[in-house]
């Protein structure tokens, strides 16, 4: 496909959801047929009875999605077809002409939602108390099989599969030299596209690195109190907090059937991961807005991609291709949140990693540009600095 020819297969979108599909989730909710209350404390066994009663009765009376649709509207929205699968994407140009491409990357259960209000800030830094030198151009794609770029038609869509196809999409939009960012799934695409695509990815920023403790026992005695504090934090909540992956890992289709057709069985499935992997203490909406998070609810509910965004979690344990080995040699950028639950060593990091840059952020989880947007933009344009 020649330049002209890329060009023209982007095709802009504006989302514009019928209003019968609303008015079926209306009446989905109003026939919700309701579980007994769980017998152990507080989130324990899940997420309480009475807070997703009290979470559906908002969204069912108070919540305005038209009003969330003109904001995402607001942002320069664009789809198209890459290696068979649609790729929605917002596509902000920055008005700087020296502004640096940036690519960004969500994961599981976020969307480009996340980043709404990092956009104006990364993109137009003059008009938010920052140096003009400091401007990206923003793309932001919904990943295949997630919300707005629809369900996937096929199999294969691993980890290597979506790189290849932000390093075409990136191609298609005629950037040749950019940068990459990325937590969640995001940081795994995002390592898979530098090692895919390094004369064109110049360094790339992650809101998650996972580090497990090493087999070697040199390196394990070379580790102190707070990388093991760190480490053995991680290793206690992995099991009671990796269900969710283990299900989506191996039976993805038969979640599907009941998040795909119960609107308050798929808010329950996103909402406990925002209390469990964000910076809150009692509900998420102590670190996202109650309106932003069910707007990230609705785009899994309105495109009906529980099951093609769980199917992700079955292609990663069944890769279609070999894994990247290797130390990659970008220039990495690692930001740790200080609630995310999954927070790495630095140490063992650079052992696998080319770490040129580590902040410890004082605030914020999981979903770090959704939760700190200031902190987050920060640390982006810090890195990248160097890069230009």
């Amino acid at each position: 496909m020649n330049e002209d020819d890329a060009l023209a297969a982007v095709r802009h979108f504006e989302l514009s959801v019928p209003q019968a599909a609303l008015d079926d989730l209306a009446a989905r909710l109003d026939a919700t047929r309701w579980p007994d209350e769980s017998t152990g404390p507080g989130w324990s066994q899940g997420v309480p009875l009475g807070y997703v009663k009290e979470l559906a009765a908002y969204w069912r009376t108070a919540y305005d999605w038209r009003e969330q649709e003109a904001r995402l509207n607001r942002v320069p929205q664009f789809i198209t077809t890459i290696d068979g699968a649609d790729v929605h994407f917002l596509h902000v140009r920055s008005p700087e002409p020296d502004a640096l491409p940036l690519l960004i990357t969500h994961g599981w259960p976020g969307s480009v939602v996340e980043f709404l209000d990092v956009i104006d800030p990364l993109t137009d830094p003059r008009s938010h108390g920052g140096s003009p030198g400091d401007a990206f151009d923003v793309v932001v794609p919904s990943i295949p099989g997630y919300g707005l770029s629809g369900p996937t038609r096929g199999p294969g869509w691993d980890i290597p599969r979506v790189a290849g196809a932000w390093a075409e999409l990136m191609r298609r939009l005629g950037y040749r030299r950019y940068g990459a960012q990325g937590g969640d799934w995001g940081h795994a695409i995002t390592l898979e596209l530098a090692a895919l695509a390094p004369e064109q990815v110049v360094a790339i920023h992650l809101n998650t690195l996972l580090t497990l403790p090493p087999d070697d026992p040199a390196v394990a005695a070379e580790l102190t109190e707070a990388d093991w504090a760190r480490l053995n934090r991680l290793l206690e909540a992995e099991p009671e907090m990796s269900g969710y992956a283990k299900i989506q890992g191996t039976r993805p289709q038969t979640l599907a059937y009941a998040l795909t057709d119960s609107p308050v069985g798929q808010l329950a499935w996103i909402v406990e991961k925002f209390m469990e992997w964000t910076d809150s203490d009692s509900r998420p909406e102590e670190a996202v807005s109650r309106d932003r998070l069910l707007t990230n609810v609705m785009l899994y509910w309105l495109t009906a991609t529980a099951g093609s965004s769980a199917r992700h979690y079955w292609e990663a344990a069944h890769p279609s291709r070999p894994a990247r080995t290797g130390r990659p040699a970008t220039p990495t950028g690692v930001a740790v949140f200080a609630a995310d639950a999954a927070r790495p060593v630095r140490r063992l990091a650079e052992r696998d990693h080319h770490i040129v840059h580590w902040s410890e952020l004082p605030r914020g989880g999981h979903f770090a540009a959704m939760e700190q947007p200031g902190l987050f933009t920060t640390d982006v344009r810090t890195f990248f600095r160097s890069f230009r």
